[in-house]
């Protein structure tokens, strides 16, 4: 290791509902960064940074997804140790958990977002109110959880009534339905990637489609017009600027059915998006010609340069 060349440490697991997933991100993000760095996989179990962690040695490139994952909270305790991480700092990192913020920020700039409401559990609507505001076929998901935990389809009244009677606890969000494509955008240093097309056999692009083999069907590039293909990647671009988003993030949307102006809406930004082999990100990144070596290696480059103009001025 040369003067000022950094440790990747790659950051696994946590405490949210996501970490299964993280575990793997973290394992095939770690062997694809060995190739190009010195690099150390650190398990997280609680939260708080792991032992052995130091700032003049690591640059961090995180795969917790979740609560204080993609948060801000790890994030936050590495800003007060002096750790150079990779991806969204702090405060970008908790805006853009919270969907409604994301949104609001995306709108202001002229992306498109679906008609909806965000309520807390102890604060729910009734569904009459829901139904008179957003109609019968909503979209019932938590605010800030990732993964799709949570996530639930109403189409009629019964069935929001139970969406509804189930919400116990945290903060949430109803949105009309929107029928359409659903669409995945890779953005790295603020330019977007590839766009890539998700079709859930059960038709809702949910934890279960989303984890289980054989579930979703992928195509990367998605077989859009090319005008509709910048439309999208001009999208995640805005709404990645937005939210004051830093080296990279996945951004996803839903394409109307009509497929005209103004039917592309924002669903989320993912600062911290899966990243196995087989994830969207990594997919967006190969049809933008990025290998998946390739990819980890350009998705730390910045935090790289980030320690070593630390590490210059330190000395």
């Amino acid at each position: 290791m040369t003067k000022n060349e950094p440790i990747i440490a790659v950051l696994c697991g946590g405490t949210s509902s996501e970490r299964e997933v993280s575990l793997g991100s973290g394992r095939a993000s770690a062997i694809a960064l060995a190739r190009s760095f010195p690099t150390r996989l650190f398990e997280i179990a609680t939260n708080a940074l792991p032992a052995g962690l130091d700032p003049a040695l690591h640059v961090v490139f995180s795969t917790l997804h979740g609560t204080f994952g993609e948060d801000g909270g790890m994030q936050e305790l590495l800003d007060a140790a002096g750790v150079v991480y990779a991806g969204c700092d702090a405060a970008s990192s908790a805006f853009t958990m919270d969907k409604t913020l994301t949104k609001t920020a995306a709108a202001s700039q002229g992306v498109g977002i679906a008609k909806g409401m965000n309520f807390s559990a102890v604060g729910k609507p009734l569904a009459d109110a829901v139904i008179a505001k957003l109609g019968e076929q909503v979209v019932v998901k938590p605010n800030d959880q990732g993964s799709s935990v949570g996530l639930s389809i109403a189409m009629d009244r019964s069935s929001l009534e139970n969406a509804l009677a189930d919400i116990t606890s945290g903060n949430w969000l109803i949105e009309q339905r929107i029928i359409g494509r659903e669409l995945s955008v890779g953005v790295l240093r603020g330019r977007a990637m590839g766009v890539v097309e998700i079709r859930p056999k059960s038709g809702v692009y949910d934890y279960a489609s989303k984890y289980t083999k054989g579930a979703t069907e992928y195509f990367a590039p998605a077989p859009l017009a090319e005008e509709t293909a910048k439309m999208v990647q001009k999208a995640a671009e805005t709404a990645f600027a937005a939210c004051g988003c830093r080296d990279y993030a996945r951004v996803d949307f839903i394409l109307g059915e009509q497929n005209v102006n103004n039917s592309l809406y924002l669903l989320e930004i993912n600062t911290l998006p899966g990243m196995k082999e087989t994830s969207l990100l990594p997919m967006s990144a190969r049809c933008a010609g990025l290998d998946f070596t390739e990819l980890v290696r350009e998705l730390v480059g910045p935090a790289v340069q980030r320690f070593k103009q630390k590490s210059t001025i330190a000395s």
